[in-house]
Formats: structure tokens, sequence, C-alpha cells
């Protein structure tokens, strides 16, 4: 079966995280993307160990480059500028991460590429944004969180904000945002619409995730939320508790009916009246937790099976990753390596009922297709040499 997205062709600008993270998707769900890159500049991500495959893939480069083609340009040169020029003419979307300006410095502005290309779909991803006085400025996911107000009511009031193992701002607000735009646009287009520039800024999707909190300052400016002070950052009993063996559980039951099941099997059925946020909540939340300490984890876990509490066990990234539910949802992909054997991914998190995503193989060395591509633009064997004498590829 094709992907959902199959016939889309799409010219990936991005390094990092955010804009391969958005395209990888794209291209398990059945878009062509050819990601173009400078011969010269490294992308961290590549590089960073471990590699699985002799030909010095890292494990990054495997699974972001998953199912895309891969070609090197210099884009300062003429004859590079040439090319992918004549690309922007084969292709539907663009997926560009440099700093505002940079890519029309380039020849490479959404102004210039519609010319030639009125259907195209231009999506640029950056910190900030195309406009307003801090869309120039370099950052990462740790200061959009920043300067979104999120980190202000997140975290310990003793030990203030407290960063997450994932890339909140980067991944959620960048790279999903960024699907999501070039996918509405895809269905503006196909509607009898044109083409458009999308400005994806991840401070803006990250000033989003306030949720409750955002709608409740502005609809009343005192109600500034707090660390450890809400419903869902630690001013309830819904939080996490470590038990025995210093591992954790996490208790989300909000609703009576959850509550009243959880301080049962916990053994605190008098707490059940005064509910999830009790008045003396300091001093019900070290009873809960001397409570939780009693135990392992993994007893918690014997005792509530069956049991509808909302708690679930604090899982590492390797029991989660083998974990049996995951397992069962296709959520982990084997890919076969260049030399043989095979190499395991995070699968694609959106199933489809008829048209699945599509893990044909893993990520290439960067420029691994670019002869192929050249040609594939009509050029000879002869103009490919002579360009690699000229740095057209560097």
């Amino acid at each position: 079966m094709s992907g959902p997205l199959t016939g889309l062709k799409m010219l990936d600008f991005s390094t990092l995280l955010p804009g391969p993270y958005a395209s990888m998707l794209l291209a398990d769900l059945g878009v062509e993307v050819l990601r173009i890159s400078s011969g010269t500049r490294v992308d961290f991500a590549e590089h960073m160990p471990p590699f699985v495959s002799e030909k010095r893939i890292s494990a990054n480069l495997a699974w972001l480059g998953r199912g895309k083609r891969t070609m090197t340009l210099n884009l300062k040169s003429d004859r590079g500028l040439g090319i992918a020029l004549e690309l922007v003419k084969e292709y539907d979307i663009i997926l560009e991460q440099f700093r505002p300006g940079v890519m029309k410095e380039l020849g490479l502005g959404y102004a210039d590429l519609k010319k030639i290309n009125p259907a195209l779909i231009y999506c640029s991803l950056t910190g900030y944004g195309q406009s307003g006085p801090m869309s120039p400025k370099a950052g990462h996911d740790i200061n959009y969180l920043s300067r979104a107000g999120v980190m202000a009511h997140s975290g310990l009031r003793k030990a203030g904000p407290v960063l997450t193992g994932m890339q909140i701002a980067d991944v959620a607000a960048g790279s999903s945002n960024a699907v999501i735009g070039i996918l509405a646009a895809v269905l503006h287009r196909s509607a009898g619409g044109r083409g458009q520039h999308i400005d994806i800024s991840m401070t803006d999707g990250a000033l989003a995730f306030n949720t409750f909190a955002g709608a409740a300052l502005l609809a009343d400016g005192n109600l500034e939320p707090q660390r450890e002070g809400e419903l869902l950052n630690g001013g309830s009993l819904y939080d996490f508790y470590a038990t025995k063996d210093d591992r954790y559980i996490s208790f989300g039951g909000l609703e009576p009916q959850f509550f009243e099941a959880f301080c049962k099997v916990v053994g605190c059925p008098e707490l059940i009246e005064q509910g999830v946020v009790p008045k003396d909540l300091a001093k019900i939340k070290e009873q809960v937790g001397q409570r939780i300490k009693t135990r392992t984890r993994d007893e918690w876990v014997a005792e509530f099976s069956g049991v509808d509490a909302c708690v679930e066990p604090v899982l590492s990234l390797a029991e989660a990753l083998n974990d049996s539910h995951i397992r069962s949802r296709g959520m982990v992909v084997d890919l076969e390596l260049p030399e043989g054997g095979s190499v395991e991914q995070i699968a694609n998190p959106i199933i489809f009922s008829e048209t699945r995503p599509q893990y044909h193989k893993i990520g290439e060395v960067t420029g691994t297709h670019t002869r192929e591509v050249v040609m594939g633009l009509g050029y000879s064997a002869e103009d490919f040499e002579e360009f690699k004498k000229i740095g057209v590829f560097d």
C-alpha cells in the first residue's frame, strides 16, 4: 500500500531536529523527500554516536533521514543555486530552517520561488518566527519554552524550572505545527487555492501550550499560574510518587471515582471525602507519599492491576520501548542496514486503516543521492564531474 501522501514532493533544507523530524513524519506517510545539505557544514545531529552501520551512519541519521534521499549543494555558488532552482520547478513543498532572510539572500526566498512555481508551499520553521523584534535571534528548545511562559509554572517551587527528557518546543511546537501547516496548505491548494508561505515559530507553538492557564490568565489578569500551585502541575494529589525502590508511580485520577479507587488501594480511605485537592495539601501529599514508599514500583503495579485509578509506573526508556502495549501497537519497527542486519527505530505514531506508514530504508550518508539527482535533471556524467571540481557540492 502507498502512504496517504504519496505523490507529494518536498525539498528539505533543514538541519538538527525540528525540520528533519517533520520531514521524516511526512516521508513515512508517502511524501518524496529530498534533503539538501551543505557538503562542508556539519549537522550535529548526524554525528552523535552511536553508529549503526559500517558506513558511519549514526542512529540519529538513520532515524531522522528515514525514507529520504539526500544530496549536497553549495547554495552560494551560481551553479549550485541553479540546480536548486531547477528542482523547485518539480517539487510541491519546501521546508527550511534558516534564520529569517538567509534563504532570501541565497536567492531562494518565497517571493523568488513562487515566480518559478506559483503552486509552491513554502514552510519556514524558526525559533521566533519571520517577524517581530526577536526574529533574528538564535535559540534552542529551552529558550523558546522560557520566552513562552511555560517554564514559569513548571517545575518545583524550591528548585525552580526543570528540564524535560524531550524537546517540547522543537518537536511538539515546531515539527508538529510544521506538518499541520503544510498539510492544511496542501488541502487548500487541492481545493483550488494557491501555494503559500507558512511561518512556524517554536515560541508561538510553546505559548499555545499554556492551555488552561493561558485561557484563565487572559480572562482574569490576576490568575498568574504558580509552580506547584495548579491542578496539573503539583498543586493537587495528581503527581509522581517515589516508591520503596526509589522508582516512581504516577497518579492522574482527577475524577471522583478514580480518586476513590486510588485511596482504597493505597490504604487511605479517609482521604476520599476531601478530594484530589484537599485543604491541607502538603500534609496529605506527604501522607500519601509515605504510603507509596512502603512498596516497590512493581508491587504497586500489581496492586493496581485491574483497578481503574489512573495509576501507571514511570518506565525507563528501555522498559517503554519493550513494553507489551507499545510493541502491540507497532511503535517499534525494524529496518535493514546496507551491509546486512537491521536496526530498530521508533515508528510513526499515526495509524491508518488503509494507508499505513511505509518504512523503506534508513537515513543515508549526506550526499548519497547527489549524482542521481543531478543526472535526473538531464546533466551528463561529464557535467557532474565538472561540478565536483568547481565546488558545486561543497
